[in-house]
This record gives C-alpha cells, sequence and structure tokens, in this order.
C-alpha cells in the first residue's frame, strides 16, 4: 500500500507533450487523487509550466537529480514521459529506487534495450506499468465487455485498421521524432504498438505467428515534384496543391492552436515565429526530401490458440485519424470505429443476449432478412472533443491514469489492466512484425521470443 493518505504524491520526469498534457493534467483536475511534488525536464520553460501549473512543484533539470530525491520528496510513484532513446535508463533507475511507476510507450526503442528493461523488472521485482493507453478508453472497454460477455460466441477473426491520418503521418512519421528507425524505432512499434496491445488484450493471449509486409512508398526522393526545393518556403512549385505543404498546416490550419503540435516548432509560435521555425527546422522540410526511413503503410496478419486470425493495417494515406475494428464470433458480429464511439453488434441468433448494462441507442430486427437476427447499435460517450486524440486518446490518457493512481494506493501497479507481461508481449509482436517485413518471412512467435532472450513464459514476479 501507499504511504500516503491523501493524494498519491506524483513524481513527472518530462514535461513535454505527454508529460504535460497527458498525465500532469489529469493529475492537476484531480487533486484529491494525485499530486505532483516535483518535474525533471532539461528544458526551464516547460518544467517551470508544469510546476507552476501543479501548484509550485520542486523542479529538476536533471531526472538523475530527481531520482535521487525521491526519499526527500516522499513520493508514492514516477511518471516517465522522456524520449524514447531515455526510457530504459530512467525506469532502471526508478526501479532501482523501489517505486512503482508509469513509462510511457514504447517501453523501449529496440529489442536489446526491451531486453534489458525486461530482465532488469524481473530480477527487481518491479511494479511497472506501460502506456498502452487505449486499454483504458470507454471505447475499448465496451468492446472487450462485449467480448468477453459471449455475445458474439467464439472469436474467429479480428481486423483493426489504424488511419493514422496523411497530415498527422507527415508530422510524426516524416518530419518529426519517429521518422528515422535508427534513431526513434520503426513504425510498428512507435505507432502501432498501441493497436498491438489492444489486439492482444482483446484477444487474451500472445500470438503463435506473425507475418508482415509493407514499405516507404511515397515520401521518397524520386517521387519529389520537379523543382521542389528542400524546405517547403524556398517556393516550392506546387505549393497550392501539395497537401503535405508545412505552411498551410502549421500556420493556416493549427492558426487557433497553441499546444500540440505547434509547440514542436519553438517558443515563438506567433504566425511569424512559426514561418520562421519553417525555414529552417524539421517540421518545415519538403516531405519528399526528409531523412526518413519508416514503411509509410503495413499490414499484419497474427495467428492466435484455437484458430482466431487478427490483421493490422497501418497507412498514412487516410482522411481519417481513427481506428476501426470489425470482429466475427461464431454467434454474431461486431464493428467500431473509434472517433464517433458508434459499436454495431449483429446477433446472428434469434434468442442471442447483449451483456447488461451497455448504452444501447438502437436494437432491431434487420428488415426483410430471412434471418431473426437482432441488430444493436451503441454509441459510448466520449470524452471532452476539445482536447483532441493527442491530448485524450479517446479518453484513454485519463483513463490511464486513473487506473494507475488507484493502482499505486493498493499496491497493484504491474497488475490486471496494467500488466507489464501483457505489454512485453505486444512489445514482441511489433518487433517481430518489423522483422518479418525486412525479411519476408513469417515469425513463429513462441522461438523467436525465445532466441530473443525475453520467454514469454515469464513475467513480473510479485
Amino acid at each position: 500500500m501507499s504511504t500516503s493518505a491523501g493524494p498519491q504524491r506524483i513524481v513527472i520526469i518530462g514535461a513535454g507533450g505527454r508529460g504535460r498534457d497527458a498525465y500532469g493534467r489529469w493529475a492537476i483536475e484531480h487533486p484529491d487523487r494525485a499530486r505532483i511534488v516535483a518535474v525533471a525536464d532539461p528544458a526551464p520553460d516547460r518544467r517551470e509550466a508544469l510546476a507552476a501549473a501543479a501548484g509550485g512543484a520542486r523542479t529538476y533539470e536533471d531526472w538523475r537529480g530527481a531520482i535521487a530525491d525521491l526519499g526527500l520528496l516522499q513520493a508514492d510513484a514516477v511518471v516517465i514521459a522522456v524520449p524514447d532513446a531515455l526510457h530504459v535508463d530512467v525506469a532502471i533507475a526508478v526501479a532501482d529506487a523501489g517505486l512503482p511507476f508509469l513509462l510511457e510507450k514504447p517501453a523501449a526503442p529496440s529489442v536489446d534495450e526491451l531486453r534489458r528493461l525486461a530482465q532488469h523488472a524481473r530480477r527487481t521485482s518491479s511494479a511497472l506499468a506501460i502506456g498502452h493507453v487505449l486499454r483504458f478508453t470507454p471505447f475499448w472497454r465496451s468492446v472487450k465487455r462485449i467480448l468477453d460477455s459471449g455475445a458474439i460466441g467464439r472469436m474467429i477473426t479480428l481486423e483493426v485498421r489504424e488511419n493514422v491520418g496523411y497530415w498527422h503521418f507527415a508530422h510524426s512519421y516524416v518530419r518529426g521524432n519517429w521518422r528515422n528507425s535508427a534513431t526513434s524505432g520503426p513504425m510498428a512499434l512507435t505507432k502501432t504498438s498501441h493497436d498491438l496491445d489492444i489486439i492482444r488484450w482483446l484477444v487474451g493471449a500472445a500470438p503463435e505467428t506473425v507475418y508482415s509486409i509493407g514499405e516507404l512508398s511515397w515520401f521518397r526522393a524520386e517521387n519529389a515534384p520537379a523543382g521542389a526545393p528542400e524546405f517547403c518556403v524556398q517556393g516550392c512549385p506546387v505549393a497550392d496543391s501539395c497537401p503535405f505543404f508545412a505552411p498551410r498546416y502549421y500556420v493556416d490550419a493549427l492558426a487557433g492552436v497553441t499546444g500540440h503540435p505547434v509547440h514542436l516548432l519553438g517558443d515563438d509560435i506567433s504566425p511569424a515565429g512559426r514561418m520562421r521555425a519553417l525555414r529552417e527546422g524539421d517540421y518545415g522540410r519538403c516531405v519528399f526530401r526528409s531523412d526518413n526511413d519508416v514503411a509509410d503503410h503495413q499490414q499484419t496478419t497474427m495467428r492466435f490458440p484455437r484458430g482466431v486470425t487478427a490483421t493490422l493495417t497501418a497507412s498514412a494515406f487516410t482522411a481519417e485519424n481513427t481506428r476501426n475494428v470489425t470482429i466475427t464470433g461464431s454467434a454474431g458480429q461486431l464493428s467500431g470505429h473509434m472517433e464517433s464511439g458508434e459499436i454495431v453488434v449483429d446477433l446472428f441468433s434469434p434468442d442471442g443476449r447483449m451483456p447488461d448494462g451497455l448504452p444501447l441507442e438502437a436494437r432491431e430486427v434487420a428488415p426483410k432478412s430471412v434471418l431473426a437476427h437482432e441488430r444493436h447499435t451503441l454509441r459510448v460517450a466520449l470524452p471532452n472533443p476539445d482536447l483532441g486524440d493527442h491530448a485524450g486518446h479517446g479518453g484513454g490518457d485519463a483513463g490511464l491514469m486513473a487506473e494507475f493512481v488507484e493502482a499505486v494506493r493498493l499496491d497493484m501497479v504491474g497488475t490486471g489492466e496494467l500488466s507489464f507481461e501483457t505489454a512485453l508481449d505486444s512489445h514482441l509482436m511489433a518487433f517481430a512484425a518489423e522483422e518479418s517485413r525486412r525479411t519476408g518471412e513469417p515469425i513463429d512467435f513462441a522461438s523467436w521470443a525465445q532466441r530473443m532472450a525475453l520467454p514469454l513464459d515469464e513475467g513480473i514476479r510479485r
């Protein structure tokens, strides 16, 4: 149990978009449940702003200083939201300090680093949770509740589509922090580890085989329009028609936005400041002349125990930035759209039943059908849309923090929905998918994980 009788005392390491806007914001908005007692970040403006918003938390320029003072701070838990390359070093230091912690995904940018984290966490019996937020959204929890109820029978197939959004992919995976696998990791990890975690969670088991195809097809130098310069503002001849023209996105479309993603341009986010940043910064580069190498589309097929098959499609070339799901079962079919919150369930049996307590808006027998199946439409209550996907992940950020803080209080971090073992599987699925994509060969998942020195039957023993 936590030693704090009142709000859990939280240290935030990393005050960027995730540390500040997701996890830090929740703590500030729930002072009865959590209190930020310290903020560590090398950027003075970021750490001071979050510390002030938290009511005067102590600040540290370096994460090592904050961890050294965890006892002095009387901290109950730590949230780690530093750049991906630092995840494992910071996590190991917090594990050695003996406090439970929440580590932003991905847990590690490479298999070697993941192995180092997992082996240390197992050796020290660390109380560790990974920031896989989708498990904690109202939408996906409703999907799982329907599955677990048996309403659609035995699961047969599971399809998830990750619609990245053409503008979002250009921002994060062509111009942004996750554009190059050498500095961040493959797209299967940095983007679709959320989806792989959801698939692993819904099926309830690790896969038997993983096979993946995909490539970087469009955002390449040979596809650049004739005369296109290195930076969009250097007189691009197709500025009026290119969907990725940087000023149209960062200056015009996001004119009223001051947070993510505009804050990544720099301290001055006035129109003139934005234009200055686009003249020579990464976010102003032509999308065909960047140093990106991650796949812009990828499809992964997985076989699970009992013959369940799953597919994950991720594409940069989508109008929406959301996720779709279709699950077929022996007694029914479920289809869902995360952004709208709509879940449609068709039950094949005339006496099929949905679980109690779901807010069904429509219940009707399919018209002109010779089969008396029932269609159930569920619209899940979504969080404040003003927060956007970056701030809320469909309510998952808030849901994860609420679960994490309660688990800290009950000494349950690393168990149940916060299981590190399940999160470890989904990370391994991402790395296996990338290896399959590169080699063209299917991966026998259990034996592959064994070769990686990360056997699936081990977990953190607490």
